[in-house]
């Protein structure tokens, strides 16, 4: 069985096991407009609410996982609308990751930056490609937000030394700290995803998803509430002219090199 859900970028099918599948496919770099974080979102919430789904996949097409917000839409954009817009979208598609009844895997190949953070942090495992890399290059674009999901990805440190410097993290590295369970070549991270997928969807459904829901329960902190607090400063930002002017700078630099981001 399998569906589609608008924008096309964001695709969903459910094999006959329970296991689904949404892929991310918005060329040239996985960085989405408005519409497609909401469409991935409200993508996740019905896979989640329908009850032959055991186990969702999260995944991505093309170069890398996920490139955050299209800044070229928010910069094309008169007023504040796609600001607030990127920012409400982000939260509802890391709710949903988050809220899912069932566990979440996020397979991830290349770049995961930006608003990839947010998704790939409140997924329930992650199996990355051995070229993955991880970070968030927010300062550099006049914005804050994503820590929170960082945060559960390596060390509080590391972290913030992140934060300051847009470093990135390798899936090594990752490995290393225990939030990602398994790195495999590029080639093989599709069929390590579904095999794990397979394992999850072979126990008792009511079972597993009243462990999701336990597990969120004892969670150290509110990742939606923390996650919401950090986008009060990327608003902060705005209002100063700072966020804008970094984004301009970014919207340039991309147009030359042919990118979205």
């Amino acid at each position: 069985m399998g569906s589609t859900l608008a924008p096309v970028g964001i695709t969903s099918k459910i094999d006959d096991r329970g296991i689904a599948e949404v892929v991310m496919d918005c060329p040239p770099v996985n960085a989405l407009t408005v519409a497609e974080w909401f469409g991935l979102a409200d993508t996740i919430t019905a896979l989640g609410r329908d009850s032959a789904v055991r186990v969702v996949i999260l995944r991505a097409e093309g170069r890398g996982f996920n490139a955050g917000v299209d800044i070229k839409e928010m910069q094309n954009t008169e007023g504040f609308d796609a600001l607030i817009g990127a920012n409400k979208g982000c939260f509802a598609a890391f709710a949903a990751v988050y809220d899912c009844p069932v566990p979440v895997i996020s397979a991830v190949a290349g770049f995961c930056v930006g608003g990839g953070i947010g998704l790939v942090g409140n997924s329930d495992i992650i199996i990355a490609s051995d070229d993955a890399f991880f970070g968030l290059p927010e300062v550099d674009r006049g914005a804050l937000g994503a820590a929170t999901h960082l945060a559960r990805l390596v060390p509080q440190h590391k972290m913030r030394a992140m934060v300051y410097t847009s470093a990135t993290a390798t899936a090594a590295e990752l490995h290393a700290f225990g939030s990602v369970l398994q790195v495999v070549p590029r080639a093989e991270l599709r069929d390590a995803a579904f095999a794990l997928a397979a394992r999850i969807a072979d126990k008792h459904p009511t079972v597993i998803r009243a462990a999701k829901e336990s597990l969120n329960g004892i969670d150290l902190w509110d990742v939606k509430r923390s996650y919401r607090f950090e986008q009060g400063f990327t608003f902060e930002l705005n209002l100063t002219g700072v966020g804008d002017e970094l984004r301009d700078d970014f919207a340039g630099t991309d147009k030359k090199n042919d990118q979205k981001h």
